[in-house]
């Protein structure tokens, strides 16, 4: 009923509780005590004591301890940070050249499917080319499976599918924790919200943008000159840069537009370098009597190859914004949900593109021909060339960005002059070189950019994620 004023607790009521057996709470029993240490050390204050110095443990030596203080958070998480832009790197580049030497052996056979072996079908060679990125995902389950024998199917596959679908999330909410992949738990997954309606939804639009954008390709190439499609289609870099500002909310860097303009001057000199785009010269090629082109029909073809290459910018953008995991996304996930999402682009390619094959047979613009003998074969490896190419394509925008998968993708100029020179002995020209030469300057130039940024972004990542542990 009554509480002592000097705030100690009162006396007991047995007046000796060791004729109980029992241990008083004035002794040192303080690790039974029932109550949580702070309630406990307000209601039994200790008895103050001599203060002596304090003696380092001697279980750890000093230098140890040292080393411990010396491991500051901000250094932790700048290492972290680091470990993590470095691996985004290293698969990039691993992507970036399986890239280069795909598009190059896709680009040879195409050239020679069509041009030398008469097997000339535009639409329905883009409908096969871009069907094969159904492929994608199979093989990248073939080699999770492949990485994972030990561990039963059943949990193999629940794990992936739960994997994909938290991957899902993410793009979807633009949240790296809205999967509940993480530790923290929780997550829209937790809810059983499917992200697969929004990514049908994406998938539909992505894949409009990059079919109209090849099929621009496709209908301009007998339309204009060689050196007016490549260059015009080329300029795609600096229409992703466009794109990126307001869609991805990138910052205009200078280091970046001198980059971007330096590729595209580098794509001008190896297109009009040496007076390229004459009818002789492409006459001489044997582009389909090209040379005899009036103004109106090369103007036209410009028009629509210019149209191609926004198209081609705002696919790459517009894949990056609504088909990637945001920043902050474990590398390896992004490269599994990049060739997930690349094989829903195949998936809608075969079973709705498929639509204007017979009514272009109907209309008399492109016979439907089966090939045969060589050019089924070739034409077979043309495909897996460009399916590989896709995929790393994918990936590689998935972890970097348009701007530089785009820039990236111009040095498959400078390889392929270079892989006709050594099988045709057709001699690199002075402009094919200076302007091959500006395109590689242009890429280191972008990829260190695009480097300090990484760094910049998982640093800030890392100290965003840290907070969020300590709330």
């Amino acid at each position: 009923m009554f509480r002592p004023n000097d705030a100690r607790s009162a006396d007991p009521l047995l007046p000796d509780d060791s004729d109980r057996g029992r241990r008083s709470y004035r002794e040192n029993s303080r690790r039974s005590s029932p109550l949580p240490s702070v309630i406990s050390s307000s209601l039994h204050p200790r008895t103050p004591t001599t203060p002596t110095s304090p003696s380092p443990c001697p279980t750890m030596p000093a230098s140890r301890r040292s080393a411990l203080r010396s491991r500051s958070p901000t250094s932790v998480v700048a290492g972290a940070a680091h470990l993590e832009a470095r691996r985004k790197y290293t698969y990039a580049a691993f992507f970036l050249a399986v890239s280069l030497v795909s598009f190059t052996v896709q680009t040879e056979l195409a050239s020679y499917i069509q041009h030398d072996l008469g097997w000339d079908k535009a639409y329905c060679m883009l409908y096969l080319t871009h069907g094969s990125w159904i492929l994608l995902w199979p093989l990248q389950l073939l080699m999770l499976r492949l990485r994972r024998r030990e561990q039963p199917w059943r949990r193999f596959w629940e794990g992936h599918v739960r994997t994909v679908r938290g991957i899902g999330l993410m793009v979807e909410t633009r949240d790296v924790k809205a999967g509940g992949l993480h530790h923290h738990g929780g997550g829209l997954l937790e809810y059983g919200h499917s992200p697969w309606p929004y990514l049908v939804r994406t998938t539909v639009f992505v894949t409009t943008a990059l079919t109209v954008a090849g099929l621009s390709w496709y209908l301009a190439v007998s339309m204009t000159t060689p050196s007016d499609l490549t260059a015009i289609y080329n300029c795609s870099a600096f229409f992703a840069y466009a794109f990126s500002v307001p869609l991805l909310k990138e910052k205009l860097r200078a280091d970046k537009m001198l980059a971007v303009a330096v590729a595209i001057v580098g794509v001008l000199v190896v297109a009009y370098g040496d007076g390229a785009g004459t009818g002789e010269e492409s006459s001489a090629k044997g582009d389909g009597g090209s040379g005899g082109l009036n103004p109106g029909t090369r103007f036209a073809g410009n028009l629509i190859i210019g149209a191609g290459s926004v198209l081609y910018g705002l696919y790459e953008v517009l894949y990056k914004r609504f088909a990637c995991p945001p920043e902050g996304t474990d590398a390896a996930r992004g490269v599994i949900f990049a060739n997930t999402f690349g094989s829903l682009i195949g998936a809608f390619t075969l079973f709705v593109l498929w639509i204007p094959i017979p009514l272009l047979h109907i209309l008399g613009w492109e016979t439907f021909e089966l090939p045969t003998g060589q050019t089924a074969w070739l034409l077979f490896i043309s495909v897996i060339s460009n399916m590989m190419f896709s995929g790393s394509f994918l990936v590689l925008i998935s972890l970097t960005s348009p701007v530089l998968s785009s820039v990236a993708a111009l040095l498959t100029i400078f390889i392929v002059a270079v892989v006709d020179w050594i099988w045709s002995g057709t001699p690199l020209s002075a402009a094919a070189v200076f302007g091959g030469l500006l395109i590689i300057v242009a890429f280191g130039m972008l990829s260190w950019s695009t480097w300090r940024e990484m760094n910049e972004e998982e640093s800030r990542k890392q100290v965003d994620l840290s907070g969020d542990e300590d709330d």
